[in-house]
């Protein structure tokens, strides 16, 4: 038997091992890929979430449980993915998070400015998801190296900091050339590596400055040092990737960084193929929803069918939900409140079930027309998969 890949129309016949790593999951009853082991404990640098509510992959990459989040629109901080490049820098950087430097480069007045100085030049608040680009990687039929993240890469934050546009309108507007906004983060690197091979350096294009925000904050508290405390890179509508934490560097650069990470890493390729500059870098988001619920057998009745949609860099339009693996659709409802075009939207469909089996999946469509596919085509890293027949799950109403 395969337990590393058993797709949603597999049955589930094994070992307890196998029943527990999809216990562990939250999709008790679905056939979902299984991975993960019984959650451990949680290494000291996130000892502070909610371990009953996290899969843990490795060290540096945890993942929210399938429905542990709820109907609220924004994901505690205690139950936020994890996804590090590289280990989390020592505690004493959060020791004086205003004393934290910034340099802002590509302007007409470049200077170097700390966290409090950055206070004072304004502060917004937006809503956001934070996505990783691996997030479904699980869900391919090919081999790919990686956390085998599901669903759970993934949440809706509130973060708080200046807005990009107004720093560089403080330090005199873009200088000439200014094509990309390149992020650079601040994690300590090894000794005896060559520092583009593994610096977590990242270039997206110059119009997303209008969005962007240096955070110190997420969901009302200091930024935590797991995830990019004491400033943060926030780029609205972007894989997590190019959220850079712990950013020590802004520049407004003619050319893309060629740090490794930029150069050939996150990139969308065939199968196979390495990476490389010409191939399309994962920037902007697609539109994506599934299911939180119900993903485990359901007694027969009314039962309510509920999950999250987000567009990417667009605002998400509508949802449909299929109770019969995308043969029929019916219209599902928004709840909770809008917070914006980049957080994602929870909904809601309420359904009169008979006993029997069901294959419940969802498909969101963006402000744009962009409809969630019915699935995705491989690439070589496993990156995004949005399509909504791996994203189904299977019930069965008794």
């Amino acid at each position: 038997m395969e337990t590393a890949r058993i797709h949603r129309r597999h049955f589930l016949i094994g070992s307890a091992s196998t029943a527990g790593a999809i216990a562990a999951a939250g999709v008790t009853g679905s056939s979902f890929p299984a991975f993960a082991a019984e959650t451990k404990e949680l290494p000291d640098y996130v000892s502070w979430k909610d371990a009953d509510k996290l899969i843990m992959h490795t060290e540096q990459t945890l993942e929210m449980k399938r429905g542990a989040g709820g109907t609220s629109v924004i994901t505690p901080n205690e139950e936020v993915y994890i996804r590090n490049n590289l280990p989390s820098p020592d505690e004493s950087i959060v020791a004086d998070r205003d004393a934290w430097e910034v340099s802002i480069e590509g302007v007409n007045d470049p200077r170097t400015l700390t966290v409090g100085e950055l206070k004072n030049i304004g502060i917004e608040t937006v809503a956001t998801v934070l996505q990783c680009s691996g997030n479904g990687r699980g869900f391919y039929e090919h081999e790919t190296s990686g956390s085998q993240w599901l669903t759970g890469a993934a949440g809706c934050i509130l973060w708080s900091g200046v807005p990009v546009r107004k720093v560089v309108e403080e330090l005199g507007g873009l200088a000439d050339g200014g094509n990309f906004m390149t992020s650079t983060g601040g994690e300590q690197l090894p000794e005896g590596v060559e520092e583009k091979d593994i610096i977590v350096e990242r270039s997206v294009p110059a119009e997303a400055m209008e969005n962007a925000i240096l955070a110190w904050e997420m969901n009302g508290d200091e930024m935590p040092l797991a995830h990019g405390g004491p400033l943060r890179m926030i780029v609205p509508g972007y894989y997590g990737i190019n959220n850079v934490k712990y950013v020590k560097r802004v520049a407004f650069t003619e050319e893309e960084t060629d740090a490794k990470i930029q150069a050939s890493g996150y990139r969308v390729r065939p199968v196979g193929v390495d990476g490389a500059p010409d191939q399309p870098s994962m920037w902007e988001m697609q539109v994506k929803s599934w299911v939180t619920h119900p993903l485990k057998d359901s007694e027969s009745g009314r039962v309510q069918i509920y999950g999250v949609a987000f567009g990417g860099d667009k605002p998400v339009e509508k949802v449909e939900v299929s109770l019969d693996g995308g043969e029929s659709w019916q219209d599902a409802s928004f709840i909770g409140p809008d917070l914006g075009r980049f957080a994602w939207r929870p909904f809601l469909l309420t359904a009169d079930l008979e006993p029997g089996d069901y294959v419940i999946t969802s498909r969101a469509t963006d402000s744009d027309g962009n409809v969630q596919p019915e699935s995705t085509e491989p690439n070589h890293r496993g990156y995004d998969y949005n399509g909504w027949d791996r994203l189904a799950v299977e019930v069965t109403v008794v």
